[in-house]
């Protein structure tokens, strides 16, 4: 009787507790370091942590099967969709993460056109893509550019003086493309060959003045003020804004989230469908939509969050949009597979400026 008692106490302990281990693959830079040694002390799980810097490669490992990932961090268009259509993402048990009750349902409603019904994952961190600039150095050699539009970077007399101080332009079909979509008061959505012939003529008229192309960012390079205008993230922006301050080499880095509108992309936490430690993988979650876990990651990181009740936790909450930014703007869809083909091959012809 006894040893069956022990046996029955076998079967009901966790997986995880067995392992105590807890596998993340996520964005660089994007984490606060406090949050993984908190968690790991108040549940005994360990965090084996990896990075990524682009998309590509997150997606390459989860649709190759058996990633050994417990926790990915993919952005809602198009992987996220992309995953969960290909049946690479787990269900995630809301009765085990009692504190999904904290996000917005506002934001949340914003990535149903990824994942109906919110089932594949919650927000962790989200932002805008738009320009990144050193005022000063702009200023001296194009006084009379813009600052609040996309025709700081896609209007080629601007760009063109501008390529003296240095441009760095995302690497990303899937980010960049949208937003030219936008500026030309195109649908961001838009996969018509003539949509998609008028974003190659934005992006070739301006190709000459591009100094360098950035996988995940351009956060050092604006920093440390090699270039000064930049298409990115606004949280790699306002990091390397942070950055400059704290170096005292004189840099300023300023973001802006152009008039004409921007998109906004959401990075969500999902769990790969064949995860090694799925109860380790809720429970990771479950803490960090804690909303100091989630204030606490915001202050490192320069994200926005999608927990409410960490802004009164954060002295600093510039980083939140109001209501009259968010208005404008925009979230995409996702994108056929077709219509990935044409993008990709537009992207390959504008990198090498051809």
């Amino acid at each position: 009787m006894k040893r069956l008692l022990f046996v029955l106490l076998l079967l009901a302990v966790p997986a995880w507790a067995e392992d105590k281990v807890v596998n993340v693959y996520n964005w660089t830079d994007y984490i606060d370091p406090a949050a993984i040694e908190k968690f790991t002390a108040e549940t005994g799980i360990k965090v084996r942590y990896d990075v990524f810097d682009n998309l590509e490669t997150l997606e390459g490992k989860l649709l190759a099967g058996h990633s050994g990932y417990d926790i990915v961090v993919p952005s809602n268009e198009p992987t996220f969709s992309r995953l969960i259509n290909a049946g690479a993402l787990a269900e995630i048990d809301r009765s085990r993460v009692p504190n999904w009750k904290y996000l917005d349902p506002v934001l949340m409603h914003r990535i149903e056109t990824s994942d109906p019904g919110n089932k594949h994952g919650a927000i962790y961190l989200w932002g805008t893509m738009g320009l990144g600039f050193n005022e000063t150095k702009i200023k001296a050699v194009a006084p009379d550019a813009p600052l609040d539009s996309w025709n700081l970077l896609f209007k080629p007399e601007n760009a063109k003086r501008i390529a003296a101080c240095g441009i760095t332009m995302m690497d990303s079909a899937i980010d960049v493309i949208p937003s030219v979509l936008k500026y030309l008061g195109r649908d961001p959505n838009s996969n018509t060959p003539a949509d998609l012939a008028a974003v190659e003529r934005a992006l070739m008229a301006i190709r000459p003045f591009i100094r360098s192309f950035a996988s995940g960012g351009a956060l050092e390079a604006l920093a440390t003020g090699q270039t000064c205008l930049a298409f990115d993230y606004s949280g790699d922006v306002t990091q390397a804004a942070s950055r400059a301050t704290e170096a005292k080499q004189g840099v300023s880095v300023t973001y802006i989230a152009p008039k004409e509108g921007v998109e906004v992309g959401f990075d969500m936490l999902a769990i790969p469908a064949d995860a090694p430690h799925k109860d380790a993988a809720l429970a990771f979650i479950d803490f960090v939509l804690r909303p100091s876990v989630m204030a606490g990651i915001t202050k490192v990181t320069r994200y926005p969050n999608a927990v409410p009740a960490s802004r009164a936790m954060l002295a600093d909450t510039t980083v939140f949009p109001s209501d009259t930014e968010m208005a404008r703007y925009f979230t995409i869809g996702p994108v056929p597979q077709a219509a990935e083909r044409s993008r990709t091959r537009l992207w390959a012809r504008f990198k090498a400026g051809n």
